[in-house]
């Protein structure tokens, strides 16, 4: 495979697409907070795989983590490009005919709020405390693939992953706390406090 990607073998190209395009957009979804940016950087990532395949190392195993390392750094830059589509539709003389898609939509502003108090949560951590727990805890990957996706060493690694995961127990203790101490009203002081639960769970098993 690495032979074929470093070639310019579509098919084999199109073949890595397949196998690792939803662990991409995942990890670029979690270090985003948003679909819009996680989509925005999951299409840059294969863009950029593509134009530097020859930079692939001939030898080695996967090439998830080469994938999540360019992942990681489109992720930051999500945010940029969405502005810049955003500001061409603003522009744009047509008025678009938009489909009803409500049903659908109902559903994934329930998970975007969820999301969002998790993405906060983790934006409680440094940068690259964040990065290397979404690839290890998130993504799966281990230390040595991390090191490599990122370009630091091992050690590094294991030092930033034990920081992240101290720092996020301290957190899920806040939000649980918080949780606790807001057992009423209900209406949508309910529905926030329902998504610190959400979160504060969620980060309990992550950093578990």
């Amino acid at each position: 495979m690495r032979a074929r990607i470093r070639a310019g073998d579509r098919a084999a190209f199109a073949d890595l697409y397949d196998e690792h395009a939803r662990a991409v957009y995942n990890h670029a979804l979690r270090l985003t907070g948003n679909w819009s940016e996680a989509e925005e950087a999951m299409s840059e990532t294969f863009l950029a795989a593509w134009r530097t395949r020859e930079t692939v190392e001939p030898e080695g195993g996967s090439l998830k983590p080469w994938l999540l390392g360019i992942a990681t750094h489109k992720a930051l830059n999500a945010n940029r490009g969405l502005r810049r589509r955003l500001t061409f539709l603003a522009r744009s003389p047509e008025s678009r005919p938009v489909e009803d898609f409500a049903d659908e939509t109902v559903g994934r502003i329930d998970d975007a709020r969820r999301l969002a108090v998790v993405h906060e949560a983790l934006g409680r951590l440094r940068r690259q405390d964040r990065e290397v727990f979404a690839l290890c805890v998130s993504a799966g990957l281990d230390y040595q693939q991390a090191a490599e996706a990122l370009g630091i060493p091992v050690g590094t690694v294991r030092s930033r992953l034990s920081r992240a995961r101290a720092r996020l127990a301290r957190i899920s203790g806040e939000l649980d706390r918080a949780d606790r101490a807001k057992a009423e009203p209900r209406g949508r002081r309910g529905e926030k406090e329902s998504e610190v639960a959400f979160a504060a769970k969620f980060l309990q098993e992550e950093a578990g």
